[in-house]
């Protein structure tokens, strides 16, 4: 019987919500908490994609010291091969990625305009994962977008080919949020079946129904025979409604009674790092969680009414299904209403040093702790909020991927038009 694992894609499609967005530093303290919670998997970023490239390698770096060990970094692109080209040529120590296409009629006409068929998307993939294999990748998917508007036949045709040609997943995209969870079951288990492959789940949150609808296709690739991968984001951030919500679908495994003690999940997951981990990235994010959010809202674990009140007294069961403590949840959160010191933009040593002890953290000399000042600095400037215990120890403990990670070198190469405007503006000594 296949394990249910979980791969967060945060990093990915998370930073994809509109108006809202992730520094690199902030991406990088996430992969730590994920890994610290032994999640599978992290889809960390887009190889293609060059502001990104830093921060991508300074992960990877991780990885290679044994900073990042339960976690695996994967990258996403186009399944074009020279999109797999470029991705390696970007970030030679990549080894997992996933490849998507769009494989539903609306989709492809809509996005292609005519000039491709869905044969010609096939073609493409099958293409794009033989290149992967060739450049030593380890684990490679293959992502239907708009799978649930896609036709079943063609989805089982795109996975077994894809197979084929060296995918070890298929991840089913239910891009537009469109499916129901029985929907998404028998489609999923009929492709896990058919095309005899691991599939990933990749529900987004249109209709309110992505948590159930991962779950539920995961049961599906369970119950198949094969090993189910649930796509997720952190406090269900996404485009547009959002992606299904990490927690969330990890406690619908654990507690709900149609899945505990049913289905395995991923031994090494460890779900008492899951408030720590929430409460970081609503930071991150500048999103408060919801006060009724399932396991990490105010409400959660709130009473008020006289009955529930008593009854929870009495016997927590009573009205909780589960307890707190397992969340990481219970210890008490000291606020400071006093004196206080913060690091940043324009911190000076004195103060600096009185929160790093505050972390007991000390420095060797003073050209130690005046070169970490400066990259806590750096931190204020490149997330432009305060700088938290978690990125000030990052940066103590591994100041040179600090240093790389919050720099970016912009694509600037004036030519054409570009180049002739800049030489005007230069010679006219213009002034907007």
């Amino acid at each position: 019987m296949g394990k249910i694992y979980f791969i967060d894609v945060t990093n990915r499609d998370g930073v994809q919500t509109s108006r809202l967005g992730l520094a690199k530093l902030q991406k990088t303290v996430i992969n730590l908490m994920l890994n610290d919670m032994g999640i599978s998997q992290s889809e960390f970023g887009f190889p293609t994609t060059g502001h990104e490239l830093n921060y991508l390698n300074g992960n990877l770096e991780l990885v290679d010291r044994g900073v990042i060990q339960k976690t695996k970094l994967s990258g996403w692109m186009r399944a074009l091969s020279q999109d797999v080209e470029l991705s390696f040529k970007n970030t030679p120590k990549l080894k997992n990625l996933n490849l998507s296409q769009s494989t539903s009629e609306q989709m492809t006409n809509g996005k292609y305009q005519g000039k491709k068929t869905l044969d010609d998307v096939l073609k493409m993939t099958c293409e794009a994962v033989e290149c992967a294999v060739s450049k030593g990748a380890e684990i490679i998917g293959v992502n239907a977008e708009d799978a649930s508007r896609s036709d079943i036949d063609f989805l089982i045709r795109y996975a077994k080919e894809s197979k084929a040609s060296g995918a070890t997943r298929f991840r089913y995209c239910d891009t537009l949020g469109y499916d129901d969870p029985k929907t998404a079951y028998d489609r999923i288990y009929r492709i896990a079946k058919e095309a005899q492959i691991d599939v990933e789940t990749h529900f987004h949150n249109d209709l309110g129904m992505a948590v159930a609808c991962s779950v539920m296709g995961a049961k599906a690739a369970v119950d198949a025979g094969f090993n189910a991968y649930i796509n997720t984001a952190i406090n269900g951030m996404g485009e547009r409604a959002g992606n299904a919500d990490l927690v969330s679908c990890l406690l619908a495994i654990l507690k709900s009674s149609g899945f505990s003690k049913k289905y395995e999940i991923d031994p090494q997951i460890d779900l008492s790092k899951a408030w720590k981990l929430s409460k970081y990235t609503a930071y991150a994010f500048g999103v408060p969680i919801a006060i009724n959010q399932p396991a990490v809202g105010d409400n959660a674990f709130a009473h008020e009414s006289g009955i529930h009140a008593d009854g929870a007294l009495k016997d927590r069961r009573n009205y909780e299904l589960y307890d707190f403590e397992e969340l990481g949840r219970g210890e008490p959160e000291i606020i400071e209403t006093g004196r206080m010191i913060t690091v940043g933009e324009y911190g000076g040593i004195k103060g600096f040093r009185n929160v790093y002890q505050g972390l007991e953290l000390e420095f060797k000399d003073e050209h130690e702790a005046r070169n970490i000042l400066e990259l806590a600095r750096y931190a204020n400037v490149h997330t432009q909020k305060p700088v938290t215990d978690s990125e000030l120890k990052f940066i103590y403990h591994y100041p040179d991927i600090a240093a790389k990670i919050m720099t970016v070198s912009p694509y600037y190469e004036p030519k054409g038009a570009m180049k002739e405007r800049v030489e005007a503006d230069k010679s006219n000594h213009k002034i907007i």
